[in-house]
């Protein structure tokens, strides 16, 4: 069965539903090597771009962006696409968030759960998690610098969609992200960047072209509910996933994590760079569940 092209993202294929949740700068298409793989393993892969990416809605307020209206759109899609049972998720990054978010909130809707790049993070009373970066990392780290509405938007509209693309996706410093005015990504807008082997002209092409007609704002906005998310989520403090997990690059606390792999010699965008074996690690896990 070829791609099913369905508006929000695509599908493809037949059987158990594997929900794609992409990341932040991302799109579905981030995910076509686990789209082919999968699909052809008996599987039915859906990959929608999430709110205020691509050609989905985007509206423009910055609390239409908190988990309960992220995770909600994918209630929503699940009700439609698989209304009678159970789906297995994948996500990367903001997009495992999400899926934490959703196993949390909906765990009758998922069969098991895997996640690249980011662990589940308990919920600490004490603390908004800006005031605990600003406070660690400085005001030039990312997820601070990014707080005040069209600043970082304007210094990316200067650098230029293509620039912004290539560096966010080539981004492997082992340390924490630093947005300096003048100077993002720890170098001049005009400094060549290089693409790895994994990533293509044409492939950052898609992303240009996606983000120059949506631009960042939305996708920003995900950032800028971090405060926001903190304090809806008081009436889970203290909840656990209760969900079958699985997670590589590093251990975390989910009671139910069934094994952690780290991937030796790999960066960020991991699914990218070693398709062919998150593929296998994706069939071999939920295969388990069939």
């Amino acid at each position: 069965m070829d791609i099913e092209f369905k508006g929000w993202g695509i599908q493809k294929g037949q059987g158990l539903v594997i929900l794609f949740v992409h990341a932040f700068s991302e799109l579905w298409y981030l995910w076509r090597h686990q789209i082919a793989a999968l699909s052809s393993k008996g599987y039915r892969p859906v990959a929608p771009d999430l709110r205020g990416y691509g050609d989905t809605y985007s509206p423009d307020s910055v609390t239409c962006y908190t988990c309960f209206h992220i995770v909600g759109d994918l209630v929503e899609l699940l009700n439609t696409i698989a209304p009678d049972q159970q789906v297995f998720v994948v996500g990367h990054d903001w997009g495992a968030i999400i899926a934490w978010y959703l196993c949390l909130f909906r765990p009758d809707k998922v069969k098991a759960v895997f996640n690249l790049s980011m662990p589940f993070t308990p919920r600490n009373p004490q603390m908004k998690p800006t005031d605990g970066w600003r406070a660690i990392y400085g005001n030039d780290y990312y997820i601070c610098r990014i707080q005040e509405p069209g600043e970082i938007e304007a210094e990316f509209a200067e650098m230029g969609t293509e620039t912004v693309m290539k560096a966010l996706l080539t981004y492997r410093v082992p340390d924490p992200l630093m947005l300096p005015k003048g100077k993002p990504f720890g170098h001049s807008a005009n400094t060549p960047i290089t693409l790895p082997s994994w990533l293509s002209e044409e492939e950052v092409n898609y992303y240009v072209t996606k983000f120059n007609k949506s631009g960042f704002t939305g996708v920003i906005n995900y950032y800028r509910n971090f405060d926001r998310n903190w304090e809806l989520m008081a009436p889970w403090g203290g909840c656990e996933v209760k969900v079958a997990a699985k997670f590589v690059v590093g251990d975390k606390d989910v009671p139910m994590l069934e094994e952690v792999v780290v991937m030796e010699g790999v960066g960020h965008f991991i699914h990218m760079e070693k398709p062919d074996e998150i593929n296998n690690l994706i069939y071999d896990f939920f295969h388990q569940f069939d």
